[in-house]
């Protein structure tokens, strides 16, 4: 395991992430302020994937600089809300959702299957022979 590379990779799928949610809050806002512009927006971002965010904000430069630099702003700003509580989260929910995991394995493993006795076996089969 590479940590500095999954700490790096993981930042790639966060700063993506956050560029996702500045183009829905921008959208969200544009809808009550420029219907048309954020009908424009929406149909752009659903036939250009933001799964990377850079590769969708350069092909969104091409067409409105206006709003890869409002995207880049909103994004900036969720970061600077949202990072510092992110670690703990993080670790939090890992922690929870592991435990959860684990009791629910414990039950699974724990369950006893009802076993059929011996002489719920010699009944069935002096009935089939009656």
């Amino acid at each position: 395991m590479h940590p500095k590379q999954v700490a790096q990779e993981t930042a790639k799928v966060l700063q993506s992430y956050l560029t996702y949610q500045a183009v829905r809050t921008i959208i969200n806002q544009l809808s009550e302020t420029n219907p048309t512009q954020a009908i424009w927006l929406s149909q752009y971002s659903s036939g250009n994937t933001i799964q990377d965010g850079e590769a969708y904000l350069e092909g969104l430069m091409l067409e409105h600089k206006d709003l890869v630099l409002r995207i880049m702003t909103v994004r900036q700003h969720l970061a600077e809300q949202v990072l510092e509580f992110l670690p703990e989260m993080v670790r939090t929910g890992i922690e929870q959702a592991n435990l959860e995991r684990r009791r629910q394995l414990l039950e699974r493993l724990t369950q006893s299957q009802p076993s059929t006795s011996v002489s719920d076996t010699e009944l069935d089969v002096n009935e089939s022979s009656d």
